[in-house]
């Protein structure tokens, strides 16, 4: 028993340092980051860094907008979850109301599996068979556009809102269901009217959470957006985004450097959006908890 008392003990210590291990070294990251950031803000105008219009480090004297890189990760991510939340929603209904049970034990670990997959290989797959897609289909110079990033971080972020909204929807009490039923609806009229309001908050959170991964991307939407750092019009246009800048660029400057700074500074930004949206997400749960 002593020795039961002794080992329960250990692993509460173990728990306890993991934890805090963990909140230490995030609040680190975001003392470095706010270092290195606070340091751009003070040698570069703010006016010029938040509405400035251009992204030239290399020109003389550099400029360092963010507009075109904000609104090129706005552009993508607002595709993106454009494309996968109705398709996440069809496929949560599908597997927690419409398929037997047999497909559903098939479809929900294959949709989990599906996020595993490394977001390089996405955006490989992206840049050897969608890119040429939409150059062909919209008669482009390039198929690199927002459109080619939209389409495959919507395939990034389709697994975390289908299993989320799954979830949700599962998790509702069968009184609703069998309630609805009662009153003589019909199985669509009870999805519809009954199920898909009740579940709102954990589609939400879904949402917010495929939001979250799809702004953090950087690998496929390097490969696949064509990077060109402009204000975006149409999302059949090249773009680059605030992750794919600080990938390409971090290798290429002087340490502590205007420009290697500035790179944090779109690091901040990044972090404070994420964390936004993070915090969202968690709030809308548990209060879908409740």
């Amino acid at each position: 028993m002593k020795r039961n008392n002794i080992g329960e003990s250990i692993i509460e210590k173990i728990i306890f340092i993991g934890g805090i291990s963990g909140v230490i070294i995030l609040f680190l990251i975001f003392l470095f980051l706010f270092k290195e950031s606070f340091t751009f803000f003070i040698r570069y105008p703010l006016k010029e860094f938040f509405f400035g219009k251009n992204w030239y480090p290399t020109s003389a004297p550099p400029k360092f907008g963010l507009i075109p890189l904000l609104l090129g990760s706005l552009l993508v991510t607002i595709g993106a979850i454009a494309i996968s939340l109705p398709l996440g929603v069809a496929c949560a209904i599908y597997i927690s109301e419409v398929a037997p049970r047999w497909a559903k034990e098939i479809l929900k670990p294959v949709m989990e599996l599906i996020a595993a997959i490394p977001s390089v290989v996405l955006g490989f797959i992206g840049l050897m068979i969608l890119v040429p897609i939409i150059k062909q289909a919209f008669h482009l110079p390039t198929g690199l556009t927002a459109l080619a990033g939209s389409i495959t971080l919507a395939f990034m972020a389709l697994p975390t809102i289908t299993s989320i909204s799954e979830d949700a929807l599962s998790a509702l009490p069968r009184d609703y269901k069998e309630a609805s039923f009662a009153l003589g609806a019909t199985h669509w009229q009870t999805i519809r009217n009954v199920l898909l309001p009740a579940a709102k908050p954990g589609i939400l959170a879904a949402t917010m959470l495929g939001l979250g991964r799809a702004i953090g991307e950087t690998m496929a939407v390097l490969m696949v957006t064509g990077n060109a750092a402009v204000i975006p019009h149409t999302f059949l246009q090249p773009v680059r985004t605030m992750t794919a800048t600080i990938a390409m660029e971090m290798g290429e400057v002087v340490q502590g450097g205007l420009h290697y700074q500035a790179l944090f500074a779109i690091g901040l930004i990044l972090f404070l959006i994420s964390f936004v949206v993070n915090f969202i997400a968690d709030w809308v749960i548990s209060r879908q908890k409740r």
